[in-house]
């Protein structure tokens, strides 16, 4: 099996220098390594396999808005982080951040990402939505971008993020227009959360014609 190529860059954020965020990533979707079998155990094929492992443009728009988010007091979990693009910022900035994903390989990248930029190692849990609970607790805010890929995500995601809620919650989640989010929103409104949407604001660096959505739900 040949080694994985990767690809580092720099991401700014904030104009003029404001944050410099450095990530190894794969180099492209095409790379794969399972030399243990670990993703396979899991359920995770060769094609699905290196999803985790790119910057994804809805990443970049949760990114963005973590860069000047009002952290203060709070305990935060980013959801399916892969990369951890959000999870990085949020860390630079010194945050309470923990992070989670299904992948076996994101834990080694978020902790070489981590070093590249000089900070702590995240804390980092691999578990499933559909997992017994894992024992991370309650949050203040819960992210996560890009997450809704299949219909059955819908219950899963919904049940995973209430289950790590604290009574009073706020959850951002952006969706790049897959076509399940109504039927999440209308999920999480039946678990007791308010919701808005607006249209996620794309930047020059990402592809022309993305439509994605800031989706929100507070608990209050």
């Amino acid at each position: 099996m040949p080694s994985l190529r990767f690809r580092y860059q720099t991401i700014e954020f904030g104009g003029a220098g404001n944050m410099d965020i450095h990530v190894r990533t794969l180099r492209d979707k095409q790379q794969f390594s399972d030399i243990n079998q670990s993703a396979e155990n899991l359920g995770i094929s060769s094609a699905s396999w290196p999803i985790f492992g790119v910057v994804w443009d809805s990443s970049r728009v949760l990114a963005e808005l973590m860069h000047d988010f009002d952290i203060k007091g709070k305990r935060i979990l980013e959801v399916g982080c892969g990369i951890g693009l959000a999870s990085l910022v949020l860390n630079k900035r010194e945050a309470d951040i923990t992070a989670t994903d299904y992948h076996p390989e994101v834990e080694n990248f978020l902790n070489i990402n981590a070093l590249l930029n000089n900070d702590q190692v995240i804390p980092f849990v691999r578990t499933g939505w559909a997992d017994d609970d894992c024992g991370i607790g309650r949050f203040d805010l819960i992210i996560g971008s890009d997450l809704l890929y299949e219909s059955e995500h819908v219950e899963l995601l919904s049940d995973f993020i209430d289950q790590h809620a604290k009574p009073k919650c706020e959850v951002i989640l952006i969706d790049p227009g897959r076509g399940h989010h109504a039927k999440f929103s209308r999920k999480m409104v039946g678990l007791g959360y308010e919701h808005t949407q607006t249209a996620a604001i794309p930047n020059d660096a990402m592809a022309k014609g993305y439509k994605g959505q800031v989706l929100r739900y507070e608990r209050s």
